[in-house]
């Protein structure tokens, strides 16, 4: 992925979304040649020459400054994930230590002592590292996939089972997914496994291909899916990723619970029975 190429398309699609309305400038209405805000329009919100931010549109940030940088972000509205993207792709890559992605014994018996929490290990590209028992009796059996498929990317946008699994919520689900990639992608630059992943993902999935270029940046928090489960039925879980910064290899642990003493609590205590 040229990191170029990235910076240019980025800015140009965020700048896409803005009116000048929005940034207050004002509307003289009629056809704009241009979808969102021009440039000119841009610089001038941010406070910088047109001629430096043309620049830094084209992909050349060999000069630019952190002000600069957050002089635009601010123009172009930016969510804080998106800022930090921006920062990160603006700047040259550093070195990047290549871990292979393993579970720690620690986080082996930690992951098998959630008894009534789904619990995944994921790595620095979705790759499922570790689970226990229940995640696998909720989001199928995906332990028998091969490994180099065993992400939650291949999951979520070329296994049926999931996607019968997350119903109408599909797709706001892997549009989340695929945004938190993008995180991911200016947090590990230079990462092979993952720009692979990513190129990998784009040929496999025109579903993926669309939602990678829409270029939305967003780090996966919390979230709440409803799952229509085979064996019990509509399953309401609450997800949220730890992060763990000491495992250079991985990057969180997703948890999954059911509100106590709902119907979803006592579909878990079933699937933890029979897992």
């Amino acid at each position: 992925m040229d990191d170029r190429t990235e910076l240019s398309e980025f800015l140009k699609s965020r700048r896409a979304r803005l009116r000048p309305g929005d940034v207050g400038l004002r509307d003289y209405g009629g056809l704009r040649r241009v979808m969102g805000l021009r440039r000119e329009e841009l610089a001038q919100v941010a406070g910088v020459s047109l001629a430096h931010y043309t620049r830094l549109e084209q992909g050349k940030a060999d000069s630019v400054s952190d002000d600069v940088l957050a002089a635009i972000g601010t123009a172009l509205r930016l969510n804080p994930d998106e800022v930090t993207y921006l920062h990160a792709i603006a700047r040259p890559p550093q070195a990047c230590v290549q871990a292979a992605s393993q579970a720690t014994p620690g986080l082996r018996y930690l992951l098998e002592s959630f008894v009534m929490t789904p619990a995944l290990l994921v790595g620095r590209h979705t790759q499922i590292v570790g689970w226990n028992d229940l995640a696998v009796a909720v989001f199928g059996d995906f332990p028998a996939l091969p490994q180099e498929r065993r992400t939650l990317s291949h999951l979520l946008f070329t296994e049926p089972f999931l996607r019968d699994l997350h119903r109408t919520g599909w797709e706001r689900a892997a549009r989340e997914h695929v945004a938190h990639l993008r995180v991911l992608l200016g947090r590990y630059r230079g990462d092979a496994g993952l720009a692979a992943h990513l190129d990998e993902m784009r040929e496999l999935s025109a579903d993926f291909a669309r939602m990678w270029g829409e270029r939305s940046v967003a780090r996966i928090r919390n979230r709440t899916y409803v799952l229509n489960h085979p064996l019990v039925g509509e399953l309401t879980l609450y997800g949220e990723l730890i992060a763990l910064p000491d495992e250079p290899s991985c990057c969180g642990l997703d948890l999954f619970a059911a509100e106590p003493g709902s119907p979803s609590e006592q579909a878990l205590r079933e699937l933890a029975q029979k897992a």
